[in-house]
């Protein structure tokens, strides 16, 4: 029986998390205040996020996530 993968399945847990913020509209700054880390590493994450999920924008990303749903 063959299995389907979800298309987050491609994404790491705090590519996850971040992913869910982003799509909220949540600002980098304050993303990075949330999970405890750098602005830096949260635009890393965002980078790897939009690649893996072929979206080049925050609205993109929400607009994905809605529809797959």
């Amino acid at each position: 029986m063959p299995t389907h993968s979800h298309f987050l399945d491609v994404l790491t847990p705090r590519e996850k998390e971040v992913m869910w913020l982003v799509s909220q509209g949540t600002q980098n700054k304050a993303i990075a205040l949330l999970l405890g880390c750098s602005i830096r590493t949260v635009e890393a994450h965002r980078a790897r996020i939009f690649k893996k999920l072929n979206v080049r924008n925050a609205v993109e990303l929400a607009l994905k996530l809605k529809n797959k749903r």
